[in-house]
């Protein structure tokens, strides 16, 4: 074999091993600085939610407002798209949430009404700023309001990542926004 060919070869081989040390090193999602999360309570229609109520469930959290144009109802519609997708057994042990960052428009029968339109098994959920803004810091997220327009309206920015929260209450892996209800499917059943 000639020399050139045989230094390709190993130049490959070591490509490949070195490609295989990284994928078996590779940090889990804690180790790469996700935030810390954690219980919280919040209010939906039916009264106060506990996430402590929802152990043994994963739960699909995402930070949203109802009159959002875009990117929550692409984002809700992913999510029930992937619930869909489950099957029953599997279904039954997720929730998804929205927690509502626009208190004063949303009110709580509101919320309902939108989160149940894109999947019935979904909750929305929402608090006094205070509770909002402490919710979103234990997650990362982060949500401003922009001037008000002359007509009264506005937009909130917002954190556009849904946050899988294991069934023991753990802050596991985050959705980043644009994934396909295929991959929404997908990092659920890692953690189930």
């Amino acid at each position: 074999m000639k020399r050139h060919h045989v230094l390709f070869l190993i130049a490959g081989l070591l490509a490949v091993l070195l490609g295989a040390a990284l994928f078996l090193a590779r940090p889990d999602d804690a180790e790469r600085g996700l935030p810390p999360g954690g219980d919280f309570v919040l209010h939906g229609a039916d009264g106060p939610l506990d996430t402590k109520t929802l152990r043994g469930k994963l739960l699909l959290v995402y930070f949203g407002y109802t009159t959002c144009p875009d990117i929550c109802p692409a984002t809700l519609s992913t999510g029930a798209q992937a619930l869909r997708l489950l099957t029953p057994a599997e279904r039954s042990q997720v929730r998804m949430l929205m927690i509502s960052v626009d208190p004063e428009r949303d009110s709580l029968p509101h919320l309902r009404q939108y989160a149940s339109f894109f999947h019935p098994e979904m909750l929305g959920v929402s608090g006094s700023p205070e509770e909002l803004a402490a919710v979103a810091r234990q997650f990362g997220a982060s949500y401003r309001r922009s001037p008000v327009q002359a007509d009264g309206s506005y937009a909130i920015d917002h954190t556009t990542t849904t946050y899988v929260i294991d069934a023991g209450g753990k802050l596991v892996s985050t959705i980043p926004f644009g994934s396909t209800p295929d991959q929404v499917a997908a990092a659920v059943r890692r953690f189930l």
